[in-house]
C-alpha cells in the first residue's frame, strides 16, 4: 500500500503534508528498510561506516601490490613466511593477505544496504578478531603464519575488529534511535 498521490500539474508525484511515509520507504533512511539512522546523501550511518570501512580494505589491498608503497616488494610472494614485503614499511604482507584485503573491501557493496552493512561491520568485525587471535596464537616463524602475520598486524586487526564492531553497534543504535522518534 502506497500513500503517493498524483498532482494535478504535470503529472508530478506529490504527498500532502498530513500524508504517512511511503511503507516501502525507511524513515531512517537508505531506502532499504533495514534502518540505520539517517546520515549524509540519504544513506543511514550503518552504510556510511561499511563503506569507509570497505574502502580502507581496498586501499590497503591495492597499496599491498604498489612498491613504494610496499616496502621489500621484491620479496612479495604467495602466502607464507617467505613474504617480507611490508604494507607502509609496517605490515608484512603477500600476495593472499592483499587480497583478503581486497575481498574484505566487500564493504563498499554492503553499503548499498543497512541491512547488509550492519552484517558486514558486525560480522566483519568478529571475522578480524578471529585473525587477530590466531596471530597472537601462532609462532610467526612457523608455517601455520601462512598470511603472513607479525606484531603490527595484531595490533591492527586488533584495531580494526574493534572499529567495525563499534561502528556497527553505533549505527544500530542511532538507528534505533532515528525509528523511535519516527
Amino acid at each position: 500500500m502506497s500513500y503517493e498521490y498524483r498532482g494535478q500539474h504535470m503529472g508530478q508525484v506529490q504527498a500532502p503534508s498530513s500524508a504517512q511515509p511511503s511503507p516501502r520507504t525507511s524513515p531512517a533512511g537508505g531506502g532499504s528498510g533495514g534502518g540505520g539512522g539517517s546520515a549524509v546523501g540519504g544513506r543511514s550511518l550503518l552504510q556510511l561506516f561499511s563503506g569507509v570501512m570497505g574502502l580502507t580494505f581496498l586501499l590497503s589491498g591495492v597499496g599491498g601490490f604498489i612498491p613504494g608503497i610496499t616496502s621489500n616488494y621484491d620479496e612479495l610472494s604467495l602466502l607464507g613466511t617467505d613474504s617480507n614485503a611490508e604494507l607502509v614499511g609496517l605490515f608484512r604482507v603477500s600476495v593472499l593477505h592483499n587480497i583478503v584485503h581486497l575481498l574484505f573491501a566487500i564493504g563498499l557493496l554492503a553499503a548499498a544496504r543497512a541491512s547488509w552493512s550492519k552484517l558486514y561491520l558486525i560480522g566483519g568485525g568478529v571475522g578480524y578478531l578471529g585473525v587477530a587471535a590466531y596471530g597472537f596464537i601462532i609462532d610467526h616463524s612457523s608455517d601455520a603464519n601462512f598470511l603472513p602475520l607479525n606484531d603490527a598486524d595484531n595490533f591492527l586487526h586488533v584495531g580494526l575488529s574493534t572499529a567495525m564492531i563499534v561502528l556497527g553497534l553505533v549505527g544500530i543504535a542511532v538507528a534505533r534511535k532515528t525509528l523511535s522518534r519516527a
